[in-house]
């Protein structure tokens, strides 16, 4: 059993999964920072100052508080304002993922249209045929007797 694991885990599209959601993490990390330090506040800015991350709906009369952090803890909020801003991480993360997904795209199309336009090169004949080739064509420039 544990060469079976062994073999299953050596395998490449395991590992090559396992660096991906490795990766995928980091990056998810990366456009977070990205929308809610950079982007949200310019959003923000622009519409009066406010913060998406902020904006509720208490569920429950015990909910005062006027953060989001502090109403959770008062009772049940529906949290749209956190919504929004998970949302705008998703559609820049799949932007990004679009973009990177074309170049490649782009690139490969770009080798398989160099390797079409290439000429394939003709290997030379083994000597025997190259020799039976020359005989040949010496014998059709002789003149006929």
């Amino acid at each position: 059993m544990l060469n079976e694991f062994k073999a299953f885990i050596a395998r490449g599209n395991v590992m090559d999964l396992a660096v991906g959601v490795i990766i995928g993490g980091a990056f998810g990390g990366i456009v977070r920072s990205l929308v809610e330090d950079i982007i949200m506040p310019i959003v923000g800015a622009i519409f009066g100052g406010f913060d998406f991350s902020n904006y509720f709906i208490p569920l429950s009369s015990k909910v005062t508080a006027v953060s989001l952090a502090e109403a959770r803890g008062q009772g049940a909020v529906f949290a749209y304002g956190n919504f929004i801003t998970v949302l705008i991480n998703f559609l820049i993360l799949a932007w990004i993922i679009f973009l990177m997904v074309k170049a490649v795209n782009t690139l490969r199309e770009q080798v398989e249209r160099k390797e079409k336009e290439a000429p394939a090169e003709v290997p030379p004949p083994p000597a025997d045929v190259a020799l039976l080739t020359e005989i040949r064509d010496l014998l059709a420039r002789r003149p006929a007797v």
